[in-house]
Parts: structure tokens; C-alpha cells; sequence
């Protein structure tokens, strides 16, 4: 007849095997922060490579720059040297002549919807527009003898959506190039300058041949 201690491991064996049990989660655990850091860094290198990738490729386009002597491409003033709203359009297969995406532009009203009025008319297909975002930058309105203009902004993290933003137009602003449209993320923002200097506040939809003709 077996005793009660039949079959089972003798006290020393089964205290060994308790401490190899103890130890066992922590080793799982190390296993799991190191596939996570494993995976962690197939993310990150992912992620490396889809940044080198061209601009849309990805089916993600980022402002740029448009300080460091870059020019307009409609009417060729320095962007950074000039007054008022400013902008970038970037095009899927096409490009503006003389330089890489995107397309840069010191006023929006004279030279950026132009452009790309224009080039839908062409067939050229649109990847993505950007303009100064005044809900989100320390702007200044400067009041001169003959003109009143509002300050320009060439920094990325200036630049927003253009079909996002709300635009004051026919106000007492200018930019650039004259009389201009002057965009803000926030309707309130937009709502309030139109009050201040006399301008209607339109959608990017709104904004046509017409509107850029009056």
C-alpha cells in the first residue's frame, strides 16, 4: 500500500522545482520586451523608409519652407521679402517649371488660384494645397499711408489644408500683390478680422474664376 508520500519528489527536488517555477514568468516577460522592442524597431525602420519616400508617394505630402530666397512661381518676387498670405500646391505626376514640388506662391488671389485654376483646365492633378493657416501664427496688420497689409509667414508648421481653412476676402488687407485672401482654421478668427477690416468670409470651394477676377 502506498504511503502518502508515494510518487511524489523528494523535499529537496520539489523545492528546486518551485524556485525554476518562480523564476519562469520573469523570463517570459523578458521575452516579450524583447519582441517588443524587436517590433518596436521594424516600426521605426519602416517608418525611415516611407520618409525618404518623393513627395505623395505615400499618400502623405508635407508643407515646406518657403524662406530661403525662394521665389514665386507666377510672378517671381521672394516670397519671405513680401507681405501676406502665401502658399504651396503640389501635383501628382507634374510639376512647376525650373524646381521639384511644390509650386510656391507669395499671394493667394493673384498667383496661387491662378495657377491652379489654370492648371485644372490643363488636366494636371492636384496632390495637395496649403496656405498660411492665420489661426495659428502671432500675425501682425500693418496700416500704412496708402495700404493696410497683414504679415507673411514662410515656416511649415505656418502652412495648413487650403480646403480646410475659411477665407476673408474683399477686405481692406492687402498682401503681396494687392487686395488678397487671407485664410484662418478657425471660423470665429475669420469671422472676426472680416468684421474688423471689412471683408465676407467664403469657403475654398467658393473661391472661382469670378472671385479671383473681382
Amino acid at each position: 500500500m502506498c504511503s502518502p508520500d508515494c510518487g511524489r519528489a523528494p523535499p529537496r527536488e520539489r523545492e528546486r522545482r518551485l524556485a525554476t517555477d518562480a523564476d519562469r514568468p520573469d523570463d517570459r516577460l523578458g521575452r516579450r520586451t524583447v519582441l517588443g522592442a524587436s517590433a518596436a524597431g521594424v516600426a521605426a525602420s519602416l517608418a525611415g523608409c516611407l520618409g525618404d519616400l518623393p513627395p505623395g508617394d505615400d499618400g502623405a505630402t508635407d508643407p515646406i519652407s518657403l524662406a530661403d530666397g525662394r521665389d514665386c512661381d507666377v510672378c517671381g518676387m521672394v516670397i519671405e521679402n513680401h507681405p501676406g498670405p502665401t502658399g504651396q500646391l503640389f501635383y501628382d505626376g507634374e510639376g512647376p517649371e525650373g524646381h521639384d514640388n511644390p509650386a510656391r506662391f507669395d499671394s493667394l488671389k493673384q498667383c496661387l488660384f491662378p495657377y491652379r485654376l489654370e492648371r485644372e483646365q490643363l488636366g494636371w492633378d492636384l496632390d495637395a494645397a496649403y496656405v498660411t493657416d492665420y489661426s495659428s501664427v502671432d500675425y501682425e496688420v500693418s496700416a500704412g499711408s496708402d495700404t493696410t497689409t497683414i504679415s507673411s509667414h514662410t515656416a511649415p508648421e505656418s502652412f495648413a489644408r487650403a480646403e480646410d481653412l475659411r477665407y476673408v476676402v474683399n477686405s481692406a488687407v492687402e498682401g503681396a500683390m494687392g487686395p488678397d485672401f487671407v485664410p484662418f482654421s478657425d471660423r470665429a478668427d475669420a469671422e472676426s478680422f472680416a468684421d474688423e477690416y471689412d471683408g465676407e468670409v467664403v469657403a475654398y470651394g467658393d473661391i472661382d474664376e469670378g472671385l479671383v477676377g473681382n
